[in-house]
C-alpha cells in the first residue's frame, strides 16, 4: 500500500531516446519518424507517456534532430515536451545524460526508446508500481533466441535478485545463454539516477558509455534493482528495419481488428484491414476485405464497407453503404454521408462532400466541396465540384459543373426536383430553378426559371451522301 502510495505522490519524467541513426533503415527519414498504423513511431511513444499522466517527456534527438523536433513542434496535446541533442552519440548513458538538466531529483525517471511503438500503458503501469520511487526497475523479457540484447544475471538465491545486464557483445558464452533480456525500459527515481550517470565509463567492446551499467552501481550502493518479466514481445520489440517494420505493422493491425471485432464489428478477414488513425464504430458495422481507414472516421449503425475502399475523416451516418473501391477523402474539411446514402463502386467524395440521406453516389462519380440534399443521386461518370444541390435531383451521365475559370472557383445551385440530363456542362456561377429540365448535351451558361425545360446546344444537321476522307494509295 506504501509503495503505491509513494508511486502516485512521484511526479513521472518520461526520457525518449531517439537519436540513432537507423542506418539498416536504408531511408534519409529519421528512424523515429517512419511510421506505424499511419503515425510516426516517436508519436506512438509519445502517446503511451500522454496515458501515464506524465509531467514531461524529454525526447534525446541526434540523427536527424532538426526533422524530428519540426514534427515534435507541430504535436498538439497536453503533454509538455522538451528536445535535448546527443551530439555525438556515445551510447545510452551519454543519451541520458543530456536529458539531466531537464530532470528534477523529486521525481521518478522512466527511460523509452522512440523506435520501440508497441508498448501498453498498464505495462508501463506495474513498471512504475514496482519501482515505487525508491529502486530501479527493470522491464525484462524471455526469448527463444536473445542475440543482440543484454541478459539479465541473476543471483543463485531464491528471490533471484538481478546482479547486472552483460550486453551481448561483452557476454560470456555462459551468459549468452541466458534468455531474460533487457527491453530498454526502466524506471528509477531520479536522485538516484543522477549520480549514477556520473560513474559512467566506456571501457567495453563499443567504447560507448551504457546506461545498463547503474544496474552495478546500484548493487554496489547495497540497493535491490527489480525486474518486471512480460511474455508479450512485440511491446518492447524495436523497429531497426523496413522488414521488422512491416512486421510490426502487421501485429497493430491485427490487435486493431481484434479490438474492432470484440465490439461487435464484423470484419470479412482481419488480416486484410488497416487502420491509420482513429476509427469508431456503431453497432452491426461489416467491412470488406483490404480497406484502409485514416485519420478521424466514425461509422454509424448497420454501415457497410464494401472491399478494397479507402475511407479517410469522414462520417458514414447509419445504413450508409459504401461499394466496393471507393475513396473517400475529407482531408481538412472532412466528409459526411447521411442516413441510408448509396456510393460506389468507384466513386470518389473529395473534402467538403456532404451527401444527405438516400442520396445515390454511383460509379465513376467525382464529388468534392458539394451538398446533396436528401434523396438526389449521381449515379453514372459526373463531376459536382463547388454545387449545392437540392432534394431529389437528378444527375445525368456524364455532366460536369466547370467550377474554376481559371483564377477563382464558382458554385453552381441546382434545386429540388431538377433533372439534367446526359453530358451537359454547367458553367458556374449558375442557378437552375426548382423542378426544371436541362436537356442531354447543353451547356447552361446562364440561370434557369423554374420548372422549365432548358436546352442550349447546336442544331443537328445531316448531310447526305457525304464521303469520308480516303487514305491516298502508297507509292
Amino acid at each position: 500500500m506504501s509503495s503505491s502510495i509513494t508511486a502516485k505522490a512521484s511526479p513521472l519524467d518520461v526520457v525518449i531516446m531517439a537519436a540513432g541513426k537507423g542506418t539498416r533503415m536504408k531511408s534519409d527519414l529519421p528512424k523515429v519518424l517512419h511510421r506505424l498504423g499511419g503515425r510516426a513511431l516517436l508519436a506512438h511513444v509519445l502517446d503511451c507517456a500522454a496515458q501515464l499522466s506524465a509531467r514531461q517527456a524529454v525526447v534525446i534527438t541526434g540523427h536527424g534532430a532538426s526533422q524530428v523536433e519540426a514534427v515534435l513542434s507541430s504535436r498538439g496535446g497536453a503533454l509538455p515536451l522538451h528536445c535535448v541533442r546527443q551530439e555525438p552519440q556515445l551510447g545510452t548513458g551519454h543519451a541520458v545524460q543530456q536529458a539531466l538538466p531537464q530532470l528534477l531529483d523529486d521525481g521518478v525517471t522512466l527511460i523509452l526508446s522512440g523506435d520501440v511503438p508497441l508498448t501498453q500503458a498498464d505495462t508501463l503501469q506495474a513498471l512504475l508500481a514496482l519501482c515505487g520511487g525508491r529502486q530501479l526497475a527493470l522491464l525484462t523479457l524471455s526469448l527463444p533466441d536473445p542475440t543482440g540484447y543484454g541478459r539479465i544475471v541473476r543471483s543463485d538465491n531464491s528471490q533471484g535478485d538481478v546482479l547486472a545486464i552483460v550486453e551481448h557483445k561483452d557476454a560470456s558464452d555462459a551468459q549468452r545463454h541466458i534468455t531474460e533480456i533487457y527491453s530498454g525500459i526502466m524506471a528509477v527515481p531520479t536522485r538516484l539516477l543522477r549520480p549514477w550517470l556520473a560513474r559512467l565509463d566506456n571501457h567495453n567492446a563499443q567504447q560507448e558509455y551504457y546506461l545498463t551499467d547503474i544496474v552495478k552501481f546500484a548493487i554496489a550502493d547495497g540497493l535491490s534493482v527489480a525486474a518486471h518479466q512480460i511474455t508479450d514481445a512485440a511491446q518492447v520489440a524495436g523497429v531497426n528495419s523496413p522488414v521488422q517494420l512491416a512486421e510490426l505493422e502487421r501485429v497493430y493491425q491485427l490487435r486493431q481488428a481484434r479490438a474492432l471485432m470484440e465490439q461487435g464489428v464484423r470484419l470479412a478477414d482481419p488480416a486484410r484491414l488497416d487502420v491509420r488513425g482513429s476509427l469508431r464504430c456503431g453497432r452491426d458495422v461489416e467491412i470488406d476485405i483490404g480497406c484502409i481507414f485514416e485519420g478521424d472516421v466514425q461509422l454509424g449503425d448497420g454501415v457497410r464497407i464494401g472491399a478494397h475502399c479507402v475511407v479517410a475523416n469522414a462520417r458514414l451516418a447509419a445504413g450508409a453503404v459504401i461499394h466496393p473501391f471507393t475513396h473517400i477523402d475529407g482531408e481538412k474539411l472532412g466528409v459526411e454521408v447521411g442516413e441510408g446514402a448509396l456510393v460506389g463502386p468507384f466513386a470518389r467524395l473529395r473534402p467538403g462532400a456532404q451527401l444527405g440521406a438516400e442520396v445515390h453516389i454511383g460509379n465513376f462519380v467525382e464529388v468534392k466541396n458539394s451538398t446533396l440534399a436528401k434523396g438526389a443521386k449521381a449515379n453514372h461518370l459526373a463531376y459536382l465540384g463547388d454545387a449545392t444541390v437540392g432534394e431529389a435531383v437528378n444527375y445525368g451521365a456524364g455532366s460536369i459543373t466547370a467550377n474554376y475559370d481559371g483564377a477563382n472557383k464558382h458554385r453552381t445551385v441546382i434545386e429540388a426536383h431538377v433533372h439534367v440530363g446526359s453530358n451537359c456542362v454547367l458553367v458556374a456561377p449558375i442557378t437552375l430553378g426548382a423542378g426544371g429540365t436541362i436537356g442531354g448535351g447543353s451547356t447552361i451558361t446562364k440561370d434557369t426559371p423554374p420548372g422549365a425545360l432548358s436546352v442550349a446546344r447546336g442544331k443537328q444537321l445531316s448531310i447526305a451522301n457525304w464521303q469520308r476522307p480516303a487514305k491516298k494509295p502508297k507509292g
